[in-house]
C-alpha cells in the first residue's frame, strides 16, 4: 500500500491572498470583491504575510528554497471558480525535497507551495432534488499545499502524520489543529495498481476512515481480477464510503501558464532572515535524546504546555531526569492550570527547590506534594513562608506533651487520649501534614517516653 497526501492548510491571515477582503466573514458572499470574483480589469496583489508564512513552513519542512518564485494559472471550469482558473504555483514552489519524521520514519515532502482557495458549493435538499448554492467568501483565501511522497504505508500512519504535522504548524503559524475548516486533505492511495485520489477530506478520523474503505475496495477489486481505474473520488461521511466523482485529470489537462499580473518574488532573502524556532515535537525528540527519557512522555509534556517543558528542563538540570519527569507529569502537571498563570521566577525557583529537597531526602514526598498544592491554590506564597518545615512536627508534639503530661498517664489505659495531641498538631500545622503521618508521629513520641 502506498499513500501520498496533499494537505491544504489555511493560513491565518486577516486578508485574502490577492486582495484586501477579510478572511473572517460569516454571512455568505459578504466578503468579496472584483479581484476574488475575477471580474475583468481586476488585478491581484500578493499578501506579503501569507508569503512569509509559506516560507516559514517550507523551511520547517527542510525544503530546498529557491531565490525567487512566481505564480501560475491552473485552468479548470467549475462553478466555485468564477474566473475559471486558480492562481497557484506549478513549476516554482516555495520549497521542494523536504522531510518530516513520523514514528522514527522519514516521510518525503515533494513540495510546499502557495495558492488561493476556490469558493464553496453547498448542496441542499434531498437526494435527487438537490440545489447547489455557492459562497464565494472563501474564494481567494490563502492556502499552503504540502505534497508528500507516497511514503505512507497505512491509513493509521497517514492520520498520525497529519496529526503531528498540524501540531507543528500550529506552533509555527498559529493554525489550530482542531479547526475542521482550516485543513483539507486530498489522499492518493494505490494497492499495487493505479492510484485513486480521494478529494477534500476534512478531519483526522475521516482521513483514516476514507483510506481504510478505499484500501478495502481496491483490494477486493484486485482479488476479483478487476482493474482499478485512475479516478477522483469523494468521501461520504454519513455512509462512510468513497464515491466516484470524475476521471482523474493529468497535469496537461490544467493548461498551466504563468500568471501575467504578478511578478517574481524573492523568497531566499525571507528564508535567510527567519529566526530558528523549536517546534513542540522536535523539542520532544531533543529532550528525549538529551535526558535519556521516553519520547512518548516528552511528547505528552510539550503538548500539554511548552512552559511545562521549560519546567521539566529546569528540574532535569538539578535532579535525575527520571525524578524530574515523575514530578513534572505528577503533582506539577496536576496543578498546571493553576500554576501556569503564576509560573514566574519565584514560583519556578520554589518548585525546583521542593523537588531538590525531596531528591535529597530532606523532606518527604507527601510534604513536597502539600507544598506544591499550597503554591497552586494560593494558600502559600512562592517563598514558602507558610510551610511547616520537617522536624517541626516532632517539636510541636513534644511541646504539647510537656505541657500536658496527663496524656502519657492516660495513654496506657486509654490510647484514645492521644487524640488531643493529634488535634492540636493538625490545628497548629494548618493541614500541612496528613492525619496518618501525625498519628504515627504522636504514637512514636509517646512510646519513646513510656
Amino acid at each position: 500500500m502506498k499513500i501520498g497526501l496533499e494537505v491544504h492548510v489555511q493560513l491565518p491571515t486577516k486578508s485574502k491572498l490577492f486582495c484586501s477582503c477579510s478572511t473572517s466573514a460569516e454571512e455568505p458572499n459578504s466578503s468579496i470583491c472584483p479581484t476574488c470574483l475575477g471580474f475583468p480589469g481586476s488585478r491581484p496583489s500578493l499578501n506579503r504575510r501569507a508569503l512569509e508564512m509559506g516560507v516559514e513552513i517550507a523551511r520547517f519542512l527542510d525544503c530546498k528554497i529557491p531565490e525567487e518564485v512566481w505564480f501560475s494559472r491552473k485552468t479548470y471550469f467549475y462553478p466555485d471558480l468564477p474566473k475559471c482558473f486558480q492562481i497557484t504555483q506549478y513549476d516554482s514552489a516555495l520549497g521542494t525535497d523536504g522531510t518530516f519524521i513520523v514514528n522514527e520514519r522519514t516521510i518525503g515532502i515533494w513540495r510546499a507551495h502557495l495558492e488561493e482557495d476556490p469558493g464553496r458549493i453547498k448542496r441542499v435538499g434531498k437526494a435527487g432534488e438537490e440545489v447547489s448554492l455557492i459562497d464565494y467568501n472563501r474564494s481567494g483565501i490563502p492556502l499552503v499545499e504540502i505534497v508528500t511522497a507516497p511514503d505512507l504505508t497505512s491509513p493509521e500512519e497517514a492520520r498520525i502524520f497529519l496529526q503531528e504535522l498540524l501540531v507543528e504548524l500550529r506552533h509555527i503559524i498559529g493554525t489550530m489543529a482542531g479547526d475542521e475548516q482550516s485543513v483539507r486533505v486530498d489522499a492518493n492511495i494505490s494497492m499495487d495498481g493505479e492510484r485513486v485520489e480521494v478529494k477534500n477530506i476534512q478531519g483526522l478520523r475521516n482521513l483514516e476512515k476514507a483510506l481504510k474503505f478505499e484500501a478495502s475496495r481496491q483490494s477486493k477489486m484486485v482479488e476479483a481480477g478487476m482493474k482499478v481505474v485512475r479516478e477522483t473520488r469523494r468521501y461520504d461521511e454519513v455512509r462512510k464510503v468513497t464515491m466516484s466523482s470524475r476521471e482523474k485529470e493529468t497535469e496537461e489537462d490544467y493548461g498551466y501558464i504563468g500568471e501575467p499580473d504578478l511578478g517574481t518574488f524573492s523568497v531566499g532573502v525571507i528564508a535567510r532572515s527567519l529566526g530558528t524556532t523549536e517546534t513542540p515535537l522536535r523539542r520532544a525528540h531533543r529532550m528525549a535524546g538529551h535526558y535519556a527519557v521516553d519520547f512518548g512522555k516528552m511528547r505528552q509534556i510539550v503538548l500539554t504546555s511548552m512552559p511545562l517543558a521549560d519546567m521539566f528542563e529546569l528540574l532535569a538540570q538539578k535532579v535525575d531526569p527520571e525524578i524530574a519527569l515523575a514530578w513534572t507529569l505528577g503533582p506539577i502537571s496536576a496543578n498546571w492550570s493553576a500554576l501556569l498563570p503564576r509560573i514566574d521566577d519565584p514560583v519556578s525557583t520554589a518548585l525546583v527547590s521542593i523537588i531538590v529537597q525531596t531528591a535529597n531526602r530532606e523532606i518527604t514526598d507527601s510534604e513536597a506534594r502539600r507544598r506544591i498544592d499550597a503554591i497552586a491554590s494560593g494558600e502559600c506564597p512562592a517563598d514558602l513562608s507558610c510551610v511547616v518545615e520537617d522536624g517541626m512536627l516532632d517539636s510541636i508534639i513534644a511541646a504539647f506533651i510537656d505541657e500536658h503530661p496527663q496524656v502519657l498517664r492516660d495513654y496506657s489505659t486509654n490510647p484514645r487520649s492521644a487524640n488531643s495531641v493529634i488535634g492540636h498538631v493538625m490545628k497548629v500545622a494548618k493541614g500541612k501534614y496528613n492525619s496518618q503521618e501525625v498519628v504515627e508521629a504522636v504514637k512514636k513520641e509517646i512510646e519513646k517516653r513510656k
